[in-house]
């Protein structure tokens, strides 16, 4: 007889959203979630600021300026994660832009636990 273990309903609160794409928290987890370009993805924290670096590592004004007859895609590929993206020139931009925003969310959070812990005691 099998015996199946049901996983408890994981609670997801939105840090940041475009139009393009949103990002989750679970604190559950202690992970964040990207729903991006037709991909929902889990990501920790290390996995988390590897694609921050990467994707805002990408160079745009050197991707337009080129003169090659090399495809506008981009392959993001982050070492020690099962994810890998392939963005063009637009999406590049719409996720800089998803990201950039939600850390800037995530520093403004920590800021006024900061403050509102520090007042407090």
């Amino acid at each position: 007889m099998q015996t199946l273990v049901a996983a408890p309903k994981v609670k997801l609160a939105p840090v940041f959203e475009t139009s393009n794409g949103s990002v989750y928290q679970s604190d559950n987890e202690n992970c964040w979630y990207v729903d991006f370009a037709g991909k929902f993805a889990r990501f920790d924290y290390r996995c988390m600021m590897k694609l921050k670096k990467a994707v805002l590592g990408i160079d745009i004004e050197a991707l337009l300026l080129a003169t090659d007859k090399a495809p506008d895609v981009e392959i993001v590929f982050i070492c020690a994660c099962d994810h890998c993206y392939v963005l063009t020139l637009l999406e590049i931009i719409s996720f800089k832009e998803l990201l950039e925003g939600t850390f800037v969310m995530l520093e403004l959070n920590r800021i006024i636990h900061d403050r509102v812990y520090r007042l407090s005691f």
